[in-house]
């Protein structure tokens, strides 16, 4: 027991650090955000939340520059005043917009919230423990190491989320009968919106490359046409 107790202290203090972080997250949101009202969005958002039998999706507009959209800790969808910006100037279309709060919607559905809670705990212990195992070794280099492996790890485990959340929100937008056209379209404008990627190797990348999502999409949609029950 006394083995495991420095690794229990790190898992509470990833845990705590995580709760602190989604605390001050929420109360930014609740600071800078109001709920959307347009009026193409909604007729939309209403055909999506028919398909998952519920009565409403409600979106946020959270009130920064970035192209974005998040899921908060709490549940709630939010798109970024710069993303909705591009829609109203026409770069991005309303159903493209319904894609990203399909992606969003996916990850409050399969838990990535709490799912990145539990990661980041754990990413911490292994941080620590490498740290100190490295450092016997190459002292002064070891939490170098570590961070370096931790980051591997993470990212790996991001792009995993960003796949399952694309698969959820392809199935919602073919049931709603918007289908997964603007799904693919808006990837392809995304590295020029907000330049994803920038060049870095695909292991170190929190998301997957765009040509990598859009064939992940295709294959889910051709698995489909061979299982239409699947």
């Amino acid at each position: 027991m006394l083995k495991l107790t420095p690794i229990l202290i790190l898992l509470a203090y990833g845990l705590v650090m995580y709760w602190f972080s989604s605390w001050r997250t929420k109360q930014d949101l609740d600071a800078r955000s109001t709920p959307l009202a347009d009026g193409r969005l909604k007729k939309l958002t209403d055909r999506m939340a028919e398909a998952v039998g519920v009565d409403r999706i409600v979106v946020h507009i959270y009130e920064i520059d970035p192209v974005n959209g998040l899921a908060a800790p709490d549940g709630r969808i939010f798109i970024t005043r710069g993303f909705y910006n591009k829609y109203r100037q026409g770069e991005v279309s309303a159903e493209e917009m319904a894609s990203v709060i399909a992606h969003e919607l996916g990850h409050v559905a399969l838990g990535h919230s709490r799912k990145r809670m539990i990661d980041f705990s754990g990413s911490n212990a292994i941080r620590m423990a490498l740290a100190t195992i490295f450092n016997r070794f190459l002292p002064g280099l070891g939490i170098i190491i570590a961070n370096f492996v931790t980051t591997l790890l993470m990212a790996r485990l991001s792009r995993d989320d960003e796949y399952e959340a694309d698969a959820y929100a392809s199935a919602l937008l073919v049931k709603a009968g918007i289908g997964t056209d603007p799904q693919k379209t808006l990837f392809q404008k995304l590295e020029g919106l907000v330049g994803i990627g920038g060049g870095a190797p695909t292991w170190l990348m929190s998301h997957p490359k765009t040509d990598d999502r859009i064939r992940a999409i295709e294959a889910n949609e051709a698995r489909w046409k061979l299982s239409p029950d699947a």
